[in-house]
């Protein structure tokens, strides 16, 4: 389990993290959203162990990351931008991480090469983008880390490629346990494997919640009645996110649940009321707005 309390982190004067608490469960997987310079990239780094935080702490099974060796021979992190030594080949690659990580499996290593279908022998940094971030992930499984924590991995990536490496990583999480942080402004990616998920903005953690509860808490609620009625008391007591009229249906996002959200407006005996159901990507949005970050900023 990851656990981290009161955690921020500074650069000079500028407050990139600011008092964050979350928790990841082991063998979960953990989708951290956010605007850009949130501190998605912060945040991880500092999870990783590659950065110091300033303030707070991060545990991983009770123990302090930062500078824990053992520990870090447990986990692999992806950032956004592979890195690889310079002139190595995949089998160079692979034979410094054979020496690094203790629970290298070589069989994996030669099955998925063939899945793949990569040179081993070849320069890595002769591949295009796309083949460099499969060789990433190749050599990354390949270690069988207990904690993958991930910056954008998935981009540059085709359809075929990102199917493999999502069920591969879905497939360690039921089979070992594994523990998966990743953040993605890929939003269909975070809702497909995720099971929880926090959103960042400005240095801050606005939500933090089960995926599934989190989607069961937000309505896209559409409602109209025959004759007038007293708008402030109808919404009186419904947590508004975002409100719309259109001629004289209403259609809002309610927050709260939702036979309370039934009880409340049908009390005003409606003659059209639907829930509507909403995507990862429609509360991400209407979260945000709702903290003052305009949707034309908002990059998905």
């Amino acid at each position: 389990m990851i656990q981290i309390e009161q955690l921020s982190k500074h650069f000079e004067k500028n407050k990139v993290l600011q008092q964050i608490n979350l928790s990841v469960k082991k063998g979960s997987i953990y989708g951290l959203l956010g605007s850009n310079g949130a501190g998605k990239t912060t945040l991880l780094k500092t999870i990783a162990g590659i950065i110091k935080q300033n303030h707070g702490s991060i545990l991983i099974e009770d123990n302090p990351v930062f500078e824990h060796t053992l520990l870090k021979e447990r986990m692999i992190f992806i950032p956004d931008q592979p890195f690889f030594f310079s002139q190595y080949t995949v089998k160079q690659m692979a034979s410094f991480y054979a020496n690094t990580y203790p629970y290298w499996d070589q069989k994996r290593f030669d099955h998925m090469q063939q899945l793949l279908d990569l040179n081993p022998k070849e320069k890595i940094h002769k591949f295009s983008k796309g083949m460099q971030r499969q060789v990433a992930f190749w050599l990354a499984l390949c270690a069988r880390p207990d904690y993958l924590i991930m910056d954008e991995p998935f981009d540059g990536l085709d359809a075929v490629i990102r199917r493999k490496i999502k069920s591969w990583i879905i497939q360690d999480v039921a089979e070992r346990d594994m523990t998966v942080l990743i953040s993605s402004h890929n939003l269909q990616e975070v809702e497909d494997m995720c099971d929880a998920i926090g959103v960042l903005h400005r240095g801050k953690l606005l939500i933090e919640n089960n995926l599934d509860d989190l989607k069961s808490d937000t309505h896209k609620v559409q409602f109209a009645f025959k004759g007038e009625v007293d708008e402030a008391a109808l919404l009186e007591g419904l947590q508004i996110i975002e409100k719309e009229k259109r001629g004289s249906v209403y259609v809002c996002v309610i927050r709260g649940d939702r036979t309370d959200i039934e009880e409340k407006i049908g009390k005003y005996q409606p003659v059209i009321f639907d829930i509507l159901p909403l995507t990862l990507e429609e509360i991400f949005i209407y979260e945000m707005e709702d903290a003052g970050y305009g949707i034309e900023n908002i990059l998905l």
